[in-house]
């Protein structure tokens, strides 16, 4: 059964605005994930930059384990936290791109 017989008095306009609504990034979030989990690339994660993301949580958990080897772990752990301070900058960037890029899919 076709979505156009399930919902037969909707329009394509109305039903592409439904679906951006439902899949659009929110900039409320990205903040929320980076404020909490910002050394572990939640933030990253949620905006689609996953290689760096994964590189950030490895960061943070190697230089946690370290951190008892006499600050090896500093060495990892500030770049990270500069790169997550630097990330604040970025997010509303990557939000207003995925939705854009959404928008675009889209129409």
């Amino acid at each position: 059964m076709s979505q156009q017989n399930i919902q037969p008095g909707v329009s394509g306009d109305a039903r592409a605005m439904m679906m951006f609504e439902a899949n659009k990034k929110s900039m409320g979030v990205s903040y929320l994930l980076w404020f909490f989990l910002g050394g572990f690339g939640g933030h990253r994660f949620y905006n689609g930059k996953t290689g760096s993301a994964v590189a950030q949580l490895l960061m943070t958990i190697f230089g946690l384990l370290f951190l008892w080897a006499a600050g090896l772990g500093v060495v990892l752990l500030i770049p990270v936290w500069i790169w997550v301070l630097v990330d604040a900058f970025l997010i509303p960037g990557w939000v207003r791109a995925q939705n854009m890029l959404l928008a675009t899919q889209l129409s």
